[in-house]
């Protein structure tokens, strides 16, 4: 080994010179942006051994933290999800919840702006299960004062009527139901008609003739003819209308949404006021009430005493004497003789 050492020794020391030479040239030269030599060799001498490193450490560290130190992130990720299904639920809760305060302020504000109508609020608890009728039930009844032919509307507009009353509940025809019928005028030219059901989602507007101009969208209102709707509730708007034998053919489009009631009012008849009372009815009254009052007054036939406060009073000088009693033993008084004929 010493051998060979000392052999090569010379081609070592001449190896090492160069290199230096080479060294210390690489650190006179600078190429671009005063960047000597010696760093630019350096740089790409290292760099594939950090970039290599680099790829090493992130490779380990992604399994670290991918495998690791994740070890309970199922576990999380469920639960985290059954959170969100729960907030999703309390969250359609909610958003059902001030639907519902908004209908209802709707209808308390309906209703307050029309003090002079009452009102009976209820709420849709069913419907028809029969495809080819139109009606609902509603949570007031006879209990309620409900009785059959009361009007049942929203803020939107006309619902139907009251067809059936029970205990509690109540059947109401829509509109749009072939049985049902209502007087209506259009509102910009008065012209009146009767908006009846066929079956189908919309209603349809008859006996309006075909010399009448109808306008796309003009507002359908009740008429107050038929004694159950009260005037200039609205119906609906015209959607479509076209010629027809003998009437024109007209579709309304709802005002209220019959496919989606939860709502409604239904009206209830005035109260009565009592009829004012003539002039002779209240002087035959006040007539009355005072011959009673009279009578009331006197005393009764049988209590002498206060007969006698009654009487009128008199002075005793005044009073006239007592006429004596007629004896009995005393003979009458016989009748003058006729006289004598001449």
């Amino acid at each position: 080994m010493p051998d060979i050492v000392s052999r090569h020794r010379p081609l070592a020391l001449l190896a090492g010179a160069i290199v230096f030479q080479v060294l210390l040239l690489a650190f006179q030269i600078k190429r671009e942006h005063d960047v000597p030599l010696v760093r630019s060799w350096a740089n790409e001498l290292f760099t594939p051994l950090e970039r290599a490193g680099t790829w090493s450490f992130s490779k380990v560290g992604g399994v670290w933290h991918s495998y690791i130190a994740l070890r309970d992130t199922r576990a999380e990720n469920l639960r985290l999800q059954s959170e969100v299904e729960k907030l999703r639920i309390r969250n359609r809760e909610l958003e059902g919840q001030a639907a519902e305060a908004q209908r209802l302020a709707s209808l308390l504000s309906f209703r307050e702006s029309h003090p002079e109508a009452p009102m009976l609020a209820a709420q849709v608890i069913g419907a028809s299960a029969d495809p080819n009728s139109h009606t609902l039930f509603i949570n007031r009844g006879e209990k309620d004062h409900v009785r059959r032919n009361f009007a049942v509307i929203t803020p939107d507009g006309v619902v139907g009527k009251i067809v059936e009353v029970f205990a509690s509940t109540s059947q109401v025809l829509l509109i749009n139901d072939k049985e049902s019928g209502v007087g209506a005028l259009l509102a910009d030219t008065r012209t009146h008609g009767v908006v009846k059901g066929n079956g189908d989602s919309e209603p349809h507007m008859d006996y309006v003739g075909n010399d009448e101009k109808i306008q796309l969208g003009a507002t359908v209102l009740t008429s107050g003819e038929d004694r159950i709707f009260p005037k200039d509730l609205p119906i609906g708007t015209i959607e479509a209308a076209a010629p027809g034998n003998p009437f024109q053919s007209i579709r309304v489009q709802p005002a209220a949404h019959l496919d989606r009631l939860e709502e409604v009012l239904v009206l209830l008849p005035p109260p009565e006021l009592a009829p004012k009372k003539s002039e002779s009815s209240a002087s035959a009254s006040a007539a009355q009430s005072g011959s009673s009052s009279a009578k009331t007054a006197l005393p009764a036939p049988g209590n002498a005493a206060a007969q006698k406060s009654l009487k009128p009073a008199t002075h005793p000088i005044a009073k006239p004497p007592a006429a004596k009693p007629a004896d009995t033993d005393t003979p009458a008084a016989q009748p003058a003789p006729p006289a004598p004929p001449q």
